[in-house]
């Protein structure tokens, strides 16, 4: 994306910075020694073996008495080319699995992400999607159909409908258009089924083992034949097609909870880590921190997030839950991080961004992050882990206040980076520093209490050394004033701490002394 760095200096500007002062066992073949992260390197055009016309020629080559036998479009492999999020947000709404690279194509070297060379750079590239036969097209969204398929069911493989083991059709297909390299080999035909297995993740901060990667999408595909299934919170999948050939892998971090992991250095609403092709049995992956690095951050702020979610609550007295489309950016070479809640409407209006980035404002309407984490430094799950929590704390916070209070809590954070001379959430002095004391506030103090729990650690404390106090959060828990009730006393009106006082005072009487000794001790 062109002038980049504009934004990433406003990221930088209105952060956080929430420090505590080998491979993967593969079963099956992975691209080289590393996954790779770079653009998909793409090689020859292949022969679809899904095709009507090579499906039929399949059919004629092994039941010759059959020949006259029309075999049916079941499926339309189309490409779309959205111009805005909002429109291929549409297109997955309707339940498409997209890629941003053909199906149909040799792939030279595995990647996250690929980009069409004739479509600028900035702009959307061309999504791949297969729709089945009928597919109702959504109107002012670009699309193409590139070629009819017939996608054998895997009930019609089951029963061999019709007199024909379409099963047997598929694999002929695949030997007639010149790609039996990627069948199963006959031999080991057992071999053929449904993918399915567990993805772990191993938290070397503690003593539970592997646990499972929870609510990711693992997707499989062989040319236009897809599918894909949602790891539960053992790790365990199981995607929803059988397969005969040997698919390629994905874990595709857009959350069954909503949240997505983003992104793959262009435009791009998910990070995917490709997994290579392996047996159409499945695929078992245990992820540790001497993992490849970027599956690893991935999967560790994927769990965190799961976690997150699961603890709030969203009744009247409760942790507000984030957003359900949560935008998470993860950036590797930089310690700050963010919530900027763009994607829900915050900051984007605001003049002060606006005359920060001048003509640039626009790079901000395409594929708006939330959440950002900066990853520099972070080296095992529990820094990775605290650096999220803290995060999505604000998102929740967020969630209770609105835009208009999240506005001046950014405003005052840019503006107070510059005056101060580049002093992360100022002095304390400058005007509206309330509503950064609150937020930063309660974001400390639930990273260091979710810490604490995670790792029994019960003195761990983040924030302490600001001019702010999460220390008063942590002490009026410690006596029995939960997170919960806590967060309930963050709503729009408090943007200080003596408002916070008396509100916590009204709110809690039987809590009165705690609360009048705590923020007396940290005055």
């Amino acid at each position: 994306m062109k002038n980049f760095f504009l934004f990433a200096v406003m990221l930088l500007a209105a952060s956080c910075s929430g420090s505590l002062t080998d491979m993967p066992d593969w079963s099956g073949e992975a691209y080289g020694p590393d996954l790779s992260h770079e653009m998909i390197v793409l090689g020859s055009h292949l022969e679809d073996p899904y095709s009507v016309d090579n499906m039929t020629k399949a059919l004629s080559s092994l039941y010759p008495t059959k020949a006259d036998r029309v075999v049916e479009t079941t499926h339309l492999y189309v490409r779309f080319l959205p111009e805005t999020d909002a429109e291929l947000e549409q297109l997955e709404g309707l339940g498409l699995e997209l890629l941003d690279h053909p199906v149909d194509y040799q792939i030279i070297r595995e990647g996250d992400y690929y980009h069409d060379p004739e479509i600028p750079e900035g702009d959307i590239t061309w999504q791949y999607a297969v729709v089945e036969n009928g597919f109702s097209f959504p109107e002012g969204i670009r699309h193409e159909v590139l070629d009819k398929c017939h996608i054998p069911s895997s009930e019609a493989e089951a029963t061999k409908a019709g007199g024909i083991d379409w099963a047997a059709v598929e694999r002929e297909s695949y030997r007639l258009t010149g790609n039996a390299d990627m069948l199963v080999p006959d031999s080991k035909a057992k071999e053929s089924g449904t993918p399915e297995g567990q993805i772990c993740i191993v938290d070397d901060r503690t003593d539970e083992g592997p646990v499972g990667v929870r609510g990711v999408k693992v997707s499989c595909n062989s040319f236009v034949k897809f599918a894909h299934g949602y790891t539960d919170d053992e790790g365990y999948y199981k995607v929803n097609k059988n397969f005969n050939s040997r698919p390629r892998y994905r874990i595709v971090f857009k959350n069954k909870k909503g949240f997505a992991i983003g992104f793959n250095l262009l435009l791009q609403p998910a990070s995917a880590s490709t997994l290579g092709k392996n047996s159409p049995k499945g695929l078992d992956v245990t992820v540790t921190s001497n993992s490849d690095r970027k599956l690893f951050t991935r999967c560790v702020v994927n769990n965190a997030a799961y976690e997150y979610y699961g603890s709030c609550r969203d009744d009247d007295s409760s942790m507000r839950t984030p957003p359900s489309n949560l935008r998470i950016w993860l950036f590797q070479n930089l310690e700050a991080s963010s919530a900027v809640m763009l994607r829900q409407g915050a900051v984007i209006d605001d003049s002060v961004i606006s005359e920060f980035l001048g003509e640039y404002t626009f790079l901000l309407k395409i594929f708006l992050p939330d959440l950002t984490i900066g990853l520099k430094g972070a080296d095992d799950y529990a820094e990775v882990y605290s650096r999220t929590i803290h995060e999505l704390a604000h998102s929740s916070h967020f969630m209770q206040v609105g835009k208009d209070y999240w506005n001046k809590y950014i405003k005052y954070v840019v503006t107070s980076f510059v005056s101060s001379g580049f002093v992360t959430y100022g002095t304390g002095m400058e005007t509206d520093a309330g509503y950064c004391e609150i937020g930063e506030m309660w974001a400390y103090y639930l990273q260091s209490k979710f810490y604490r729990e995670r790792y029994g650690e019960p003195e761990a404390a983040f924030g302490t050394s600001f001019w702010f106090y999460p220390q008063i959060f942590l002490y009026l828990d410690d006596r029995g004033l939960n997170k919960y009730r806590i967060f309930a006393a963050l709503t729009s009106d408090i943007n200080g701490r003596d408002l916070l006082k008396k509100k916590l005072t009204s709110m809690y009487p039987e809590f009165k002394s705690a609360i009048v000794q705590a923020f007396g001790r940290y005055n």
